[in-house]
């Protein structure tokens, strides 16, 4: 059967290049990089080698990056380490409803130990207002994080802006960009980011790395003691070849970015447009413009996400939706709801995201097989346009209950 994976905003096959110097790092060259011995130095060159590919990637300085587990620890240091050590200035903090969980739940847990957080609603395009992170700052403001794009629709944030409005009102600003770094030209400078969150294998590297950029000044507390690595922010010996393949990524990231991202965005247009063309009663979700170059996220009125998915696998396409059946909630998308969607409407979202190993033909494959898998799922759903009605289970096509 063909394959077609359609999936890579929740992660990105490894660059071979990335897994043949990785290995290297794993048997030849498998030094501690605390160890004062030549193995020890030999590593301990080729982590800062790596955190030189990454801040180039982003205009930071060598010594701004900080190595994580990836993005979800790199938002909990960013924004509890910086609420810790800025508790005394003030204990306010503004983010939006549609920010990942690593995030929300983030802010959840410091607002059981007595900080506010201001949760910014967004447009039907899930874009944020900057007048109203303006009108949200208080003089107990210390924190704004705000996505740089979000993972399901793809909208980019007016990030700069938000930057600028935080750099004058001298607030520190952070940017989960888990979903942009390496997909999207980004200048920490240019944007006036004071941090910045990001994943090794959302651009072709490997999973369980990522990094923190914190600008120079930035107050900031640890959240991990025991060692002295990672200038004293990230107890624990490092991950090496995981450093090293992030490095590496990045530095592909950063020379292959405008081809890459003609090439994907060129497929994410006509996939977009093939669908609009074959399929009745959908919706385009997220910004038509300000999205990332490969994401594609549709509703497909009076059918369930889930079975959709279910239905594109056996056909060998790998997709994702934005409805949580599987996590055993009926509830669909905090982000899609955020938007003002219906749960109906919500419930049969699909996200399909390109990467660089995408052709035209996996495109015409999807617009051959999607339009029978819609129609199909149509002709069964009590949804469906003639009864208008919506089930008592709005699961009642997810087969697997």
């Amino acid at each position: 059967m063909r394959r077609v994976y359609f999936d890579h905003s929740a992660t990105t096959p490894v660059d071979s290049e990335v897994a043949t110097l990785m290995m290297e790092y794993m048997t030849e060259k498998f030094g501690n990089p605390g160890s004062i011995h030549f193995f020890g130095r030999e590593a301990n060159k080729a982590v800062n080698e790596a955190r030189s590919n990454v801040a180039a990637l982003l205009g930071a300085n060598t010594n701004e990056i900080f190595f994580t587990s990836g993005g979800t620890e790199s938002d909990n240091l960013a924004l509890k380490g910086v609420a810790f050590a800025n508790r005394k200035k003030g204990n306010h903090i503004i983010t939006t409803a549609i920010e990942h969980h690593a995030i929300l739940h983030a802010c959840e847990s410091l607002e059981k130990q007595g900080f506010t957080v201001t949760y910014l609603p967004v447009d039907e395009n899930a874009m944020v207002n900057v007048e109203d992170v303006k009108n949200a700052i208080t003089d107990k403001t210390i924190l704004i994080s705000v996505m740089f794009a979000n993972n399901e629709v793809g909208t980019i944030q007016p990030i700069k802006e938000i930057g600028q409005l935080a750099k004058e009102k001298g607030i520190y600003f952070h940017t989960d960009a888990v979903q942009a770094v390496g997909n999207y030209p980004i200048d920490v400078n240019e944007y006036n980011i004071d941090m910045l969150s990001a994943s090794g294998h959302k651009l072709y590297g490997p999973k369980g790395v990522g990094f923190l950029y914190i600008r120079k000044g930035v107050k900031i507390e640890s959240l991990q003691q025991g060692g002295s690595q990672e200038r004293k922010l990230r107890a624990g010996t490092e991950n090496v070849s995981g450093i090293v393949g992030l490095g590496k990524a990045a530095e592909k990231a950063r020379l292959e970015m405008s081809e890459r991202i003609a090439h994907v965005q060129g497929l994410r247009d006509n996939l977009i447009k093939g669908i609009q063309e074959k399929i009745p009663d959908i919706k385009l979700n997220g910004h038509f413009e300000k999205r990332l170059p490969g994401n594609v996220n549709f509703s497909f009125f009076y059918i369930e996400g889930e079975s959709l998915l279910l239905n594109l696998d056996m056909k060998g396409i790998a997709a994702s939706s934005g409805s949580a059946c599987t996590s055993g909630s009926l509830d669909p998308s905090h982000v899609l709801l955020a938007m003002g969607m219906t749960h109906e409407t919500a419930h049969g979202s699909l996200r399909l995201s390109l990467g660089r190993g995408n052709t035209q033909a996996d495109v015409e494959y999807c617009l051959e097989v999607l339009p029978q898998i819609v129609e199909k799922l149509r002709s069964m759903s009590p949804l469906n346009a003639t009864s208008k009605l919506a089930p008592s289970n709005p699961c009642s096509q997810c087969h697997h209950h």
